[in-house]
């Protein structure tokens, strides 16, 4: 049986999970490398994984 692919999410997606975080706050963040870990495209475009994304949300929950 296949694994079932991780979900690619765009930033407008991962934005919209976020709900109050701003475009160029998300960007700080991952200039800062304290936002989630992103892939760049050979496209340029760039996506997020939806299990680092999950990841990364509950590590914000352990240090809140």
């Amino acid at each position: 049986m296949a694994k079932p692919r991780d979900e690619l999410l765009t930033i407008p997606e991962v934005l919209e999970e976020l709900h109050d975080v701003s475009r160029s706050t998300f960007y700080r963040w991952r200039q800062l490398k304290k936002g989630p870990k992103s892939i760049k495209l050979p496209n340029g475009k760039v996506r997020i994984k939806r299990s680092e994304l999950n990841r990364w949300l509950a590590a914000r929950e352990d240090a809140a």
